[in-house]
């Protein structure tokens, strides 16, 4: 059995749900490649066509996002059933393009908040595969600040005018619809004037400039906007209160990073970042007479790889009885991002000098990137800094970090340039 609790679920269900999972994945589902060497990917077109392709083989089958309600296109299935699709779809090629952070993230964002002609609408494009979403919140001048936006919407009527910049929205370029933060009062405090919004990606007065990273591949975007017209009907939530819509949003982004939430879909064993096997495959081919100190830090991956499950697990169970609040996930955040670096770091020094150089066609020189880029998993769906604020604050009950803006009309806050 695996490492997940099922639960009021009848095991001998799943256990027979797993079977035909894994018959159906033989038959319809490409299996992965896993002798194919590392490479960066450029060709998004390509990728963003074969995930789509690959999420409608999914829905056809019954088997895309299972968490989701049936009236949306789901299947209305626990967690339960989801895990066992994850496991038993590891050796086989994946959407996972649609599980981060259109289905995860955005997707219940819109579940929780949207108007039912919006679920009726988009719930079920993305399930089909016909859509990705991406999320426009993060600015190049708040940094963690989120709620400190400067991209404003005016409304004009029916409309809104959409102007200002987003960064960091990851796929932006190969997606169609994105979740927006965006200001529509200066007169009360920051986190009271914000509106979420469904915009339109490839959309008159919006520009998309895709971001290279250091292994030259292009996953990160900022945008630009310039008088665009977003209608009324397409806001989330209440104007105005859009903070409210973020924070959800959030938790669900830390959920879905630090691998609690029923809404992603497949996992694969990557490189460095998925189970113990390929890091005691390299001590032994590169240990020598330092095979004693890797022997060890096995031992710490291996504890903390298990206490990083756990802690999802009791997490998982604990928000949906009301035993944690929400902003538990957080933990599970923190603890996933610390012990992928961690896994990352290992895997980089088990290889040697080969993760530094490495002859053209060999896979090794994919630890050396993943050593080099090992922070983004402190990064991404917020910081560890920030994770160990919220965890304090709103999970142990310390006392706030002091704030000069707090109740402060936003347009009264001091700000440079």
């Amino acid at each position: 059995m695996n490492d997940f609790v099922y639960a009021h679920t009848d095991p001998a269900e799943l256990e027979e749900y797993r079977e035909q999972v894994r018959s159906w994945m033989s038959e319809n589902m490409p299996r992965r490649n896993h002798d194919n060497p590392w490479h960066p990917t450029h060709d998004d077109d390509a990728q963003s066509s074969r995930n789509r392709e690959l999420q409608r083989r999914l829905y056809d089958g019954g088997y895309a996002a299972v968490c989701y309600p049936r009236e949306y296109g789901g299947q209305s299935l626990t967690i339960g059933h989801q895990r066992i699709i994850d496991e038993v779809s590891m050796d086989f090629d994946m959407p996972l393009l649609f599980s981060v952070p259109t289905l995860s993230i955005t997707g219940p964002t819109v579940l929780e908040f949207g108007t039912e002609e919006q679920k009726q609408r988009y719930i079920p494009a993305w399930i089909r595969g016909d859509e990705l979403w991406v999320q426009f919140m993060s600015e190049p001048s708040s940094g963690s600040d989120m709620a400190g936006a400067l991209t404003r919407a005016d409304r004009d009527g029916d409309v809104f005018i959409l102007n200002g910049s987003k960064i960091w929205s990851t796929f932006a370029q190969r997606s169609d619809y994105a979740l927006l933060l965006a200001r529509t009062n200066w007169e009360v405090p920051k986190h009271r004037g914000l509106t979420m919004f469904i915009v339109p990606i490839h959309h008159p007065g919006i520009e998309i400039h895709p971001i290279q990273m250091v292994d030259r591949t292009e996953e990160f975007c900022q945008e630009f906007f310039n008088d665009a017209i977003i209608p009324a009907a397409n806001v989330v939530g209440q104007v105005d209160d859009g903070w409210t819509v973020a924070s959800r949003l959030l938790f669900h982004e830390r959920a879905a990073v630090g691998g609690a939430s029923p809404y992603t879909q497949g996992r694969h064993r990557n490189r460095s970042a998925d189970g113990l096997e390929d890091l005691a495959a390299m001590a032994r081919r590169n240990g020598g007479t330092d095979l004693g100190r890797m022997r060890q830090i096995l031992g710490r991956m291996e504890t903390l790889s298990r206490v990083d499950r756990l802690l999802s697990r009791r997490v998982v169970r604990g928000i949906e009885s009301g035993y944690f609040p929400a902003p538990a996930g957080s933990l599970v955040r923190l603890s996933h991002g610390l012990t992928q670096a961690e896994r990352q770091t290992a895997a980089a020094e088990f290889q040697r000098d080969r993760a530094l150089v490495w002859n053209p066609g060999e896979s090794t020189g994919a630890y050396g990137v993943d050593f080099v880029q090992r922070q983004q998993s402190c990064i991404g769906g917020g910081t560890t800094e920030m994770a160990r604020n919220i965890i304090s604050e709103r999970v142990m009950g310390m006392p706030r970090e002091p704030a000069a803006d707090r109740d402060l009309p936003f347009n009264q806050v001091p700000r440079s340039g």
